[in-house]
């Protein structure tokens, strides 16, 4: 197996991603900006998948991320459907908030 520093790149460039996607679904509380996180270490995983199948010479990387992909899409039509609901009923609401979509 011969890694190239392209390779190395880019894992350092997908830990980097991870890591900054990790620190703002911590750090930050507005739901949309939580989501877009996720996504954000979602792509880095994918990122990690494509990197290490081109490196092993097998295709089954990218058959993985089309199944994150399919899972990311979905969890991009729950997120933001309760991102939606909730921000009718309170404006301005944070995480913290979900409580008030019990009904």
């Amino acid at each position: 197996m011969d890694t190239s520093n392209l390779d190395i790149a880019y894992l350092a460039l997908s830990a980097i991603l991870f890591g900054l996607g990790g620190f703002g679904l911590l750090v930050r509380r507005n739901p949309l900006v939580m989501i877009m996180c996720v996504e954000l270490m979602l792509n880095a995983v994918n990122l990690t998948f494509v990197t290490f199948g081109r490196m092993l010479d097998d295709i089954s990387g990218q058959v993985i991320v089309f199944f994150v992909l399919v899972v990311a899409a979905a969890e991009v039509v729950v997120g933001l459907g309760l991102v939606v609901a909730m921000a009718r009923r309170r404006p301005g609401a944070t995480a913290d908030d979900l409580r008030l979509l019990r009904g």
